[in-house]
């Protein structure tokens, strides 16, 4: 079941003028970086109120995030992403009614979570990516 809006990603070009300019110019703070190998992604995690705002940015040029920037070289609002607890389960009950994903299986993701993400078109165009986390992550947001 969909527990929470878990994060808004936005693909970046530069990633550290991006960090700068959303902890310096908005007041956000810098919460960490990851590298998510599988996803060919470098990601910034600024927490908001409940929520957080993850800066993606392609690894070694490559990717999903990439492809996005060749479309839109100023970047912009990449997906929606909400927390489950059940997965396999809310993939299923999706899948039963009609959704399509972007891929067969769900991948890893940042903070050890488990990821898929449902086709845009969908969603009025919104790349959705549902996530759940191993039982052990806390986070505070």
């Amino acid at each position: 079941m969909i527990i929470r809006l878990d994060h808004i990603a936005v693909a970046v070009p530069n990633l550290s003028d991006s960090i700068r300019r959303f902890c310096e110019d908005l007041g956000l703070t810098l919460a960490g970086r990851e590298d998510v190998v599988s996803a060919l992604t470098s990601t910034a995690f600024l927490p908001v109120s409940g929520t957080r705002i993850e800066l993606v940015h392609p690894l070694d040029g490559q990717g999903p995030i990439q492809k996005f920037l060749e479309k839109k070289p100023q970047g912009g609002l990449h997906h929606l992403c909400f927390a489950t607890d059940d997965l396999d389960g809310d993939v299923a009950r999706l899948r039963g009614l009609g959704y399509a994903f972007t891929s067969e299986q769900p991948s890893p993701g940042a903070h050890g979570a488990r990821v898929i993400f449902l086709h845009p078109r969908g969603f009025d165009g919104v790349l959705i990516e549902l996530a759940q986390y191993p039982a052990d992550h806390s986070e505070s947001l």
